[in-house]
């Protein structure tokens, strides 16, 4: 029987996304290729024995329109035989890749994959794709929710107001993740994923949203960023406790992992870090969107045969301080294994990106930690969540 394991993984550092971070004046095609190219140089492969490149891009727009992991891929210097696509599952983009990648390996459609993403939220900002004259949803939608959609932001509100999530509970969790994440950094954990990206300003080697020494007191100051009038009205239940602090950043970065299976790798020499043992995504309430993590969870270890007993790491991607901390409740799981290393809040939250990077971080921390099974899982715009579990090899 076929397995599908991880060989490497990879990604760049998370500059901030904004005109003055340092990967503002690098394409993204030139970030994503960036990190192709290393899986290249670290593993010894040849590209031509790639049969895909899967890439996980959101704002598919500008810069990184027209598939960009082709573009990428061309760009690395790989034979223009391999082929590469572009997926969009909102923030879990690339986590998605990962899940077609190793799917295709367990079906024997695939020997050799890569999986990754990117997003360059300062040349491409957020939402760029969606046109004001444009109707996204259409009339089907529009009229199941006579009421409008909303914003992630107000989702992290109801989400807070609906588990009794303090303002004070978000903060202390958002200085967590900068301290776990400063911590992490200073010991070296991030050091032998993170590639150096070359710039016109120079090589980027660090990631520039971890904020050392960021306290409660500090983020307290902090005005709720998605107050209006007339949300206020319509959802009197919210206490408005949702601000930058205790949100994910606009960020730039990219990512990949080398996945194929167990027999292959012998054959060629490599060294497996770890097998993809159980997927899962599902939808959930668009209104609530990012509670999906929460069945994706439930699901995952179901089909795994698992318990939450049995994971010794998680990730759960910090896309607002509400959503894992409504995550923690509902599951019970121990705050002590989850993002150990820091989270997006802290480290940044490149979209398209994120998936393999949380994936590299969870690869990373299983080895420096000695776990067997670990479980990474993300909300996703849109009311879906995929989940992963991963066991040492």
């Amino acid at each position: 029987m076929r397995d599908a394991v991880i060989v490497d993984v990879v990604r760049t550092p998370i500059g901030k996304g904004k005109p003055g971070g340092s990967l503002h004046e690098v394409h993204p095609v030139e970030l994503l290729a960036t990190t192709l190219r290393a899986l290249v140089e670290r593993t010894g492969i040849d590209p031509a024995l790639v049969d895909d490149v899967i890439g996980g891009t959101v704002s598919q727009v500008g810069d990184q329109s027209q598939n960009i992991t082709r573009s990428a891929v061309l760009s690395a210097g790989f034979p223009d035989s391999v082929p590469a696509t572009t997926v969009d599952r909102q923030c879990g983009s690339s986590q998605q890749a990962v899940h077609f990648a190793a799917q295709g390996v367990l079906a024997g459609a695939y020997d050799l994959v890569i999986a990754g993403g990117v997003e360059s939220m300062s040349r491409v900002p957020m939402g760029s794709n969606m046109l004001p004259s444009l109707d996204p949803f259409g009339p089907g939608v529009a009229a199941r929710y006579p009421e409008g959609l909303i914003q992630q932001g107000i989702s992290a509100e109801l989400i807070a107001a609906k588990w009794s999530l303090s303002r004070e509970a978000l903060d202390v969790f958002s200085a967590g993740s900068h301290e776990r994440a400063a911590k992490a950094t200073a010991d070296g954990l991030f050091a032998s994923q993170i590639v150096p990206v070359s710039t016109p300003s120079g090589l980027a080697v660090t990631d520039e949203s971890i904020r050392p020494g960021t306290s409660t007191e500090v983020l307290a100051k902090l005005k709720p960023a998605f107050f209006d009038e007339d949300l206020g009205r319509r959802f009197p239940q919210i206490d408005w406790s949702v601000t930058a602090g205790n949100s994910s950043p606009i960020n730039d970065g990219a990512s990949a992992t080398l996945i194929t299976t167990s027999e292959i790798a012998a054959k060629l020499g490599l060294k497996p870090r770890a097998r993809l043992h159980s997927f899962a995504v599902t939808g959930s309430d668009p209104l609530l969107m990012l509670t999906g993590v929460i069945p994706a969870t439930e699901k995952v270890l179901r089909r795994a045969g698992l318990s939450l007993g049995d994971i010794d790491l998680f990730e759960v991607n910090e896309a607002f301080s509400s959503v894992v901390l409504s995550w923690l409740q509902e599951t019970g799981a121990d705050p002590a294994k989850v993002n150990v290393n820091g989270g997006a809040i802290a480290l940044g939250h490149p979209l398209g990106a994120s998936g393999t990077r949380l994936m590299g971080t969870l690869v990373n921390a299983m080895e420096q930690r000695g776990a067997r099974y670990a479980l990474q899982t993300m909300c996703e715009g849109g009311g879906q969540a995929n989940a992963t579990i991963l066991e040492a090899l």
